[in-house]
């Protein structure tokens, strides 16, 4: 039996639970267009799983595979994934972020709506009309960050070993403010990778492929478990990971970048205030 896409609203009765399979969003929409919004995001939200499944071997492969994609979110995803290159990604790594922009397109092109958030298991796509504000949270940052609609910045994502990817990192969390959640996705997934301390013998790794039979990074160790580590080992994994991110950002422009780790927090790129 096919599984249909669950909708429902939650008990605030203001934000919208999209659900089917892997995917689960939450929707907030504010303006006169918000009821016409929701009901476009959920006719479009209909086949979106659908569209990945039918193209998911070529995601799964790394990004510098010529491959030619049919479907809109599966080219953006490979588009925000070559800006990673040479490092091992693939689509995959940016699929959270662009699910969330293409349903984030879907509501800006409604007539009336003047701010929204789509959040996909925490990679968020943002749309703002002129005046418009939201303000996104940040592990480690009980301030958030404030994003205008001057802002060149629709998405924010984060990536840790102890969320639901997986990561070859020690990061509890990194946050990354971008131009769109696909690139975001992406760009938070590389860095906390990098958030590391190579052999340090507090960190438990194992093949990603025994750890998740349906993942993309076949056998590459990924961390599964980070005992307590001495304070200048956090510091210098979060060091690289600052790095990392400074050399990312000549490729991909990048707002913002906040790490965090065992209680150190770091900013790897200065945050719009």
């Amino acid at each position: 039996m096919t599984v249909m896409p669950q909708v429902a609203w939650l008990p605030d009765g203001r934000r919208l639970h999209l659900h089917h399979g892997p995917i689960d969003l939450i929707i907030e929409i504010w303006g006169d267009g918000r009821a016409e919004a929701y009901v476009a995001v959920v006719q479009r939200f209909e086949t979106v799983l659908q569209e990945l499944v039918d193209e998911l071997p070529g995601l799964r492969q790394s990004a510098d595979q010529e491959i030619v994609f049919e479907g809109q979110i599966a080219q953006k995803m490979q588009k925000a994934a070559r800006v990673g290159l040479p490092d091992f990604v693939t689509p995959m790594m940016a699929v959270a972020g662009a699910v969330a922009d293409e349903i984030a397109n879907i509501i800006a092109n409604v007539p009336g709506v003047a701010r929204a958030y789509v959040n996909n298991g925490g990679d968020v796509a943002l749309v703002l009309t002129e005046g418009e504000t939201l303000r996104a949270k940040v592990i480690g940052n009980s301030a958030g960050v404030k994003v205008n609609a001057e802002d060149p910045i629709r998405g924010v994502a984060t990536s840790g070993w102890s969320g639901r990817s997986l990561s070859l990192g020690i990061a509890d969390a990194v946050t990354v403010l971008a131009h769109t959640a696909a690139e975001a996705d992406v760009a938070a997934t590389l860095i906390a990778n990098h958030v590391d301390v190579p052999g340090h013998p507090a960190i438990k790794r194992a093949p990603a492929n025994e750890v998740r039979e349906d993942t993309d990074l076949g056998a590459r160790l990924v961390t599964v478990d980070v005992a307590p580590m001495p304070a200048e080992d956090v510091e210098q994994a979060l060091l690289r990971g600052v790095q990392y991110s400074e050399k990312l950002s000549q490729k991909m422009p990048l707002a913002g970048v906040y790490l965090y780790a065992q209680g150190q927090a770091r900013c790897g790129l200065k945050f719009l205030s």
